[in-house]
């Protein structure tokens, strides 16, 4: 089997440029791909890394015990204070969090979130996403069959919201406000001053939220990780982060694979009419948009706790460098998903290779809440509106200003007549 072992630093190469605007997600990713499995790259705000791109190299970096999440531990540039204090990601390495942590504190941060979103907990809430995905359709039908409607909007933006708010057991009079604060966690082009505000906007809302809680607990999520963190088993730091991640990951990523898989499905008519006429399942269906459009374009960062040198392709990581996890390149790679690796296609048999939801131990614990959810709403969605179709051209909608979250700003449609 392929491993990663000792190594002397790499020597300096010619690094590649992130758009901090997102614009080609794509055309990106097909050019890091091209330049090899991993490749030197310069994220916005003059930060040096790695973009991983096979893979297999990153099954073997998202699982080798000397790759580390913990930049305060592992990365001697954000130690030394070499990393600006106003970077306009910085909020994804200060975090206290399963997402950032190493080893032992990983598993101990993750334990509480593994069981919040178990496979029997998950399942048990299949019905409570019908009955929300159902009143939603039912007041987008109140919609003319030929009115643009902006489906993000009012679709698939509010089910995971509502899902996530229910799970943590947030009051409906703070689901709006963390609706907006959540977006600008993953906007990678704004100015420092306005990145700064992103995070405090939205620790605002979870102290409230915390507070609220330790006056009237329910069962919920959020009381469950209170009364770990009165227990001592987490830092009041560490449970505004958890819940910081839970909030940001469990919604931002449902909304984009929702918006993605509404626009293929919209776009592949005779694709859309397998699914409908049960020739393909649902459940395929949704693999299918994770490997063509992972939800998380780019996942940041990992750090190297050694010099180490993947055997395979003999790429060697120096101690401390940065490395980030390009899923969009890997989602297309050709020599996995073959020469049409770039068409969107739900027969594709190896749909459910995909990395999207990560690998390893820092697999998305919300992975499943996630493919139930997309695939109650897509089904009832499109069997509800089956001539439902885009208001614009494909080319016409806007992607999200981020090189991190893969989706789209606004998308408008034309419902159709409603089948009920």
């Amino acid at each position: 089997m392929t491993t990663l072992s000792v190594s002397q630093p790499p020597t300096a190469g010619c690094p590649f440029r992130i758009d901090a605007t997102g614009s080609d997600i794509h055309g990106e990713a097909a050019a890091l791909r091209a330049a090899g499995p991993a490749v030197r790259v310069q994220l916005p705000g003059n930060i040096p890394a790695w973009a991983v791109t096979d893979p297999g190299l990153i099954r073997r970096l998202l699982t080798h015990p000397d790759i580390s999440k913990d930049a305060h531990q592992h990365w001697p540039a954000y130690i030394n204070g070499q990393v600006p204090a106003d970077w306009a990601q910085r909020i994804w390495v200060d975090v206290r969090n399963a997402l950032s942590a190493y080893g032992p504190e990983h598993q101990r941060l993750r334990r509480p979130l593994a069981a919040a979103f178990s496979s029997r907990r998950v399942r048990a809430l299949a019905p409570r996403i019908e009955e929300i995905t159902r009143t939603l359709l039912d007041e987008l039908q109140t919609a003319g069959a030929e009115e643009s409607v902006d489906l993000r909007d009012r679709f698939a933006w509010r089910l995971p919201l509502l899902v996530v708010n229910e799970v943590l057991g947030v009051d409906e009079d703070l689901r709006d406000e963390f609706r907006d604060a959540i977006g600008s966690l993953f906007a990678t082009d704004l100015p420092p001053e306005e990145a700064e505000q992103a995070p405090a906007r939205v620790y605002r809302l979870i102290n409230r939220l915390i507070w609220r809680k330790k006056h009237k607990p329910g069962d919920d999520v959020t009381s469950a990780l209170l009364k770990a963190q009165l227990a001592g088993h987490l830092s009041l730091t560490e449970l505004r982060d958890s819940l910081m991640l839970l909030i940001g990951a469990g919604h931002e990523t449902t909304v984009n694979a929702l918006t993605h898989g509404i626009v293929n499905l919209t776009t592949h008519r005779d694709q859309l009419a397998r699914v409908l006429g049960g020739e393909t399942d649902w459940s395929q269906a949704v693999e299918e948009v994770l490997r063509h459009q992972p939800p998380v374009a780019t996942v940041i960062m990992r750090f190297a706790v050694r010099d180490l040198v993947d055997e395979a392709t003999g790429i060697a990581f120096a101690r401390g460098e940065a490395l980030v996890i390009n899923y969009a390149a890997a989602g297309r790679d050709t020599r996995l998903h073959g020469a049409n690796a770039h068409r969107f296609d739900v027969t594709r048999t190896t749909a459910r290779d995909h990395l999207s939801f990560g690998h390893g131990p820092h697999l998305c614990a919300g992975a499943e809440l996630a493919r139930i959810e997309v695939r109650i709403a897509l089904a009832a969605l499109f069997t509800r509106f089956p001539e439902l179709r885009l208001a614009v051209e494909p080319a016409g909608l806007r992607p999200l200003p981020s090189y991190i979250s893969n989706g789209h700003q606004a998308l408008p449609v034309f419902l159709g007549p409603s089948a009920s």
